[in-house]
């Protein structure tokens, strides 16, 4: 299709759109949405969003968490034994240091194995699975096809 024939063709179907009255909603639907609107306007202050809030009943939610944390972590130390944030972290870091071990030596057997399998092999494996996701494609094509394609 040519450039003018396009631009003919996007005027032709912009004036048609244009002439074409506007829709108004369902009366049903315009008094959900006020009735909607109304209720979450009535809602009180601790129901609505955060941002909704007075700032001071923010600032004492902010400084009540900030409480909070402080007594969780200085539960936690004492329930440590009075130790330090290094002792009480040094078990998950090993822990962490254990799973880091385990995962090189799973990786590297991996990639030992990996070597030991001939390059044509491997590229066989591949095209094998290429022509069977082309399979799989084209059979899904044929019955999207024959099922759902109205004739």
């Amino acid at each position: 299709m040519s450039r003018q024939n396009s631009e003919k063709l996007e005027q032709t179907i912009h004036r048609t759109l244009r002439a074409l009255p506007d829709r108004r909603a369902p009366r049903s639907l315009e008094a959900r949405v006020l009735a909607a609107i109304a209720a979450q306007q009535h809602l009180p202050w601790w129901r609505q969003s955060f941002v909704h809030w007075p700032l001071a009943a923010r600032a004492g939610f902010l400084v009540g968490s900030a409480v909070l944390a402080a007594a969780f972590v200085a539960l936690c130390l004492r329930a440590a034994g009075g130790a330090q944030p290094a002792a009480v972290l040094a078990e998950p870091l090993a822990l962490w240091t254990q799973i880091r071990g385990i995962t090189a030596a799973i990786g590297d057997f991996c990639g030992t194995v990996l070597h030991s399998i001939p390059s044509v092999w491997l590229y066989g494996a591949i095209a094998f699975v290429g022509c069977m996701y082309a399979t799989l494609f084209g059979l899904g094509a044929a019955a999207y096809r024959a099922f759902f394609v109205q004739r």
